[in-house]
């Protein structure tokens, strides 16, 4: 062979290589580095929406039982405390919540309660009541429904939720008391 033949030989084999070597260790590093730090940023903001997604479904089971309960109201002049009456197909107990109805006097009001059984997630609290309305010789009852999401968190929220306060029947307050215990999402819907 020639001598410039082997030489140019020589260096494309030296080039192909250097080409074959990959990443270096820093490289690795710096992308794995800048990988946890997005993670670190993002994952926050997924549990918070994965939390979100769990609730709605408390809140819309709740807002149903309300509307049942209502609805229920009018055909029988009373409340249930029966989820099976109302024709809902909610079932009593989900992977995130136990639901459950309870009423001191089941032909003035009732409760529709949604009871976390996750440790991040809140409860929820229905209360369907009757307002009388108008003077006592022509007095109409009407049904009112309100919506009250606890402000703590898991077994915290589960013992406050059974303590939110049923309006009075004539004319007492439509928001979810006692309020620094609950939010209210929308009263008298």
């Amino acid at each position: 062979m020639k001598l410039e033949f082997q030489a140019k030989f020589l260096q494309h084999l030296n080039k192909k290589k250097q080409q074959d070597q990959g990443f270096t260790l820093i490289e690795l590093l710096v992308v794995i580095i800048i990988i946890g730090i997005l993670a670190a940023i993002a994952l926050p903001s997924l549990l918070s929406q994965v939390n979100k997604g769990k609730q709605a479904e408390a809140r819309q089971n709740i807002g149903s039982a309300n509307r049942a309960q209502q609805a229920y109201f009018l055909e029988g002049n009373s409340f249930t405390t029966d989820f099976t009456q109302l024709g809902l197909g909610i079932k009593t107990q989900t992977v995130n919540y136990d639901y459950k109805l309870s009423s001191a006097s089941v032909t003035n009001n009732v409760k529709n309660l949604a009871l976390a059984r996750g440790a991040t997630l809140k409860s929820y609290a229905g209360v369907n009541y009757t307002l009388s309305l108008g003077t006592t010789a022509t007095a109409e009852v009407g049904t009112l429904a309100l919506l009250c999401e606890t402000n703590a968190v898991g077994t915290a929220g589960r013992g406050k939720v059974d303590q939110v306060t049923i309006p009075s029947g004539t004319g007492g307050a439509s928001t979810c008391q006692p309020p620094a215990d609950f939010k209210d999402l929308g009263s008298g819907k």
